[in-house]
């Protein structure tokens, strides 16, 4: 309908308030080009580059040219290549947010296949004490936190006569000399586990002597020795919430819990160096073994501890593992109140606040099977728990109910020894294991989607998500294994320590010249 001429003009929706009437609103358009029916487009030249932005013309002028001019012939121009690094590639990996039940992240496998290790710049020996002897094989190892954060890659190792070294992996040319190391000294006998502090100026050694030390990295000096133990230490690890707080796990089925604030001192040690006892013991954590046929005289012995976790989302929490079967249980050790405590005269000990329902172990074998290693997740596996069977299969449990979700496994994956661990790395993407085999060999497995609702097995067997990668480059068993940034590091028996980095040239270049890069590097099989 056409406007009134005659009838004022409102504008819409308009804001009236305190205008004068005397000023009437005038609505303004802008100015259309004229329509000619043909599309325009600006004229180029194909020896003049244009340097300015086109001038936008509101109407149509004499001199524009009604004709377009057909354009050539358009040729792609190739992208300029980026390098294909590393840290690219693990940046794109790792991109994406943590995974749920219907989110699927692509596979890195094809970074795990790039990890290569130098025979000179990536390889460290652990030196003997004794005179017989040129190598002692490593036990332990931890990346300090600072590594996995970027840092300096400080690495404890810890050997079969009771030394701690602390080397410097950090990557270096072909034949460039080893940082110098810091060695410790604190125990005379096999150390088990090394831990460091959250700040990393402490670390805690578990022994076979029964003990656990706790030792300062600036000054290398013993500051305590932590006693309780009637047996082998297997485990030991720092409370993440309190720097003065830690557990240990050992043989003889004791769960020990230190608070180095706490003078507690041990009346049987005179030395200068204070010896503490334990502020909470359990006894037979995992339960005893019933004696067999009539010997009902027979004391029965308790079952061996072999790792224990602090979980990331739970204080206070506690997850160990057995060498009997695969069940978990999950502590609490905080005390009842002073009036529970009045009303017993006897004080109770704690018991494991809940534990796994099922014992995955059975579903593959005809008997339970115990428990390795555990190694919990992070980023895109939080609220994951991985557990080394010791029936060479990868177990996964699900916090807080200990219920386990899948499992994975790799025809030359043996793991019938206690001393084989497990390992995740820092962007929680991967898990690296170590084996039993003679050859030497390091399994690394892609994580990411472990965590989804259709990778669950239930009572039947689960397809592995990614193939794990196979790495050889040492001789006898790999035991000791952890993560830093970037790297993984393997401990063997023939008392070498190898790095493994990710780097895809080099990958590329031992694949197809791989006669004359095997006197270089070990890859992946």
């Amino acid at each position: 309908m056409l406007d009134n001429p005659e009838a004022p003009r409102f504008e819409i929706l308009s804001n009236t308030t305190n205008v004068q009437e005397s000023l009437p609103f005038h609505a303004s358009q802008l100015p259309t080009p004229l329509e000619d029916g043909k599309p325009k487009r600006r004229r180029t030249q194909s020896e003049e580059t244009p340097t300015k932005r086109p001038r936008i013309v509101a109407e149509s002028s004499n001199n524009q040219v009604n004709a377009d001019v057909e354009m050539e012939e358009v040729t792609a121009v190739k992208r300029r290549g980026c390098r294909r690094t590393a840290f690219r590639m693990l940046g794109l990996a790792s991109n994406g947010c943590p995974s749920g039940p219907h989110r699927v992240l692509l596979s890195s496998r094809n970074i795990l296949q790039s990890f290569v290790s130098s025979h000179t710049s990536d390889v460290f020996k652990c030196h003997s004490r004794a005179v017989d002897s040129f190598l002692t094989p490593p036990y332990a190892c931890a990346y300090s936190n600072g590594a996995k954060n970027a840092g300096v890659p400080l690495l404890a190792v810890a050997t079969e006569q009771g030394s701690v070294h602390i080397i410097d992996t950090t990557k270096r040319r072909g034949w460039d000399c080893e940082p110098q190391r810091v060695t410790l000294e604190p125990h005379d006998n096999g150390i088990f586990d090394v831990k460091w502090s959250a700040d990393d100026t402490l670390i805690a050694t578990a022994s076979g002597d029964k003990s656990t030390r706790i030792s300062s990295v600036e000054t290398q000096q013993l500051l305590s020795i932590l006693d309780g133990h009637t047996s082998t230490v297997k485990c030991v690890a720092w409370d993440p919430t309190h720097r003065d707080l830690l557990s240990t796990c050992g043989r003889d089925g004791m769960l020990c819990l230190y608070d180095l604030r706490i003078n507690n001192l041990s009346d049987e040690d005179d030395s200068e160096i204070p010896t503490r006892s334990p502020v909470i013991a359990v006894t037979a954590a995992h339960g005893q073994e019933k004696a067999q046929g009539g010997r009902q005289k027979i004391r029965p012995l308790p079952r061996g501890i072999t790792n224990i976790v602090y979980p990331d989302d739970r204080p206070h929490g506690l997850v160990s593992s057995g060498s009997f079967d695969g069940i978990l249980h999950y502590w609490d050790f905080r005390l009842p109140s002073d009036k529970a405590l009045k009303r017993s005269p006897k004080k109770s000990l704690p018991k494991p606040l809940y534990s796994s329902v099922v014992d995955p172990t059975t579903f593959y074998n005809a008997r339970c099977r115990g428990i390795t290693s555990m190694s919990q997740g992070t980023g895109p596996s939080a609220g994951l728990l991985f557990a080394l069977g010791a029936d060479s299969r990868l177990y996964t449990y699900s916090y807080p109910t200990l219920t386990p979700l899948r499992t994975e496994t790799h025809p030359d994956l043996q793991t019938n020894s206690f001393y084989v661990r497990l390992a995740t790395s820092p962007c929680g993407r991967w898990l690296a294991s170590g084996s039993t085999s003679r050859a030497g060999s390091l399994f690394l497995f892609d994580i990411s989607n472990a965590g989804r609702a259709s990778a669950s097995y239930g009572l039947g067997d689960g397809e592995p998500v990614s193939p794990a990668v196979c790495l050889c480059g040492q001789s006898g068993e790999i035991g000791a294994i952890d993560w830093g940034r970037d790297m993984v590091a393997s401990c063997a028996d023939d008392g070498t320590v190898r790095v493994w980095r990710p780097d895809l040239e080099v990958y590329q270049s031992c694949i197809a010249n791989s006669e004359e890069q095997k006197w270089e590097w070990f890859w992946s099989v």
